[in-house]
């Protein structure tokens, strides 16, 4: 039996990209392999608001993060998440 106690919260956790949606009017939903579900205003990603909106269920992972082939921009998670030193893709 593992008498390690478990880490509380993500720590240990790599966040890795699922799903991504558009639930509701300017807003994208990022969902993670790990459960988490992160909502935030399409304002904060200017070149994802210039995707049409009947190809926005098109997206791929590529380059430690996502795009569209109509967006001339990759988004990775630390642009999602939010801290770079924790999550930069280029360590």
């Amino acid at each position: 039996m593992n008498n390690k106690p478990k880490i509380e919260g993500f720590w240990d956790v790599d966040p890795e990209i699922k799903d991504i949606s558009f639930p509701m009017r300017g807003k994208i939903q990022i969902a993670l392999v790990d459960g988490r579900v992160i909502i935030m205003p399409l304002s904060a990603f200017p070149s994802i608001k210039k995707v049409p909106v009947s190809e926005r269920g098109q997206w791929y992972l590529t380059g430690g993060g996502f795009t569209w082939d109509s967006c001339p921009e990759v988004i990775h998670i630390e642009q999602v998440l939010g801290n770079f030193q924790r999550y930069a893709h280029e360590q």
